[in-house]
């Protein structure tokens, strides 16, 4: 088993293959109550701080992004799966 493990840049390209979709696309599974819907449905409660993304369910948070001055700060701890359809074209 030791001769398989790499590091996390390893898993760059695959990586890169997620994040560089459209995300408003994907599936997201709530992590509270358990409806699938499109990011792109959930309701956005975006203010100056930051945005946060709740579920048209129940209503929990979701997504939580931030931006700072030195990085981008995303929390999908509400989500249980998020489905990014592979069919989807990369800019």
């Amino acid at each position: 088993m030791e001769e398989m493990r790499l590091d996390g840049n390893a898993a760059a390209g695959s990586l890169g293959e997620v994040f560089a979709r459209d995300i408003t696309a994907a599936m997201a599974t709530c992590a509270k109550c358990g409806k699938e819907m499109p990011v792109g449905s959930l309701m956005d409660y975006g203010q100056a701080m930051g945005v946060v993304l709740r579920c048209s369910g129940c209503e929990a948070a979701m997504l939580r992004f931030v931006r700072t001055p030195t990085s981008l700060r995303l929390d999908p701890s509400g989500v249980s799966l998020l489905i990014i359809s592979a069919e989807q074209t990369v800019a």
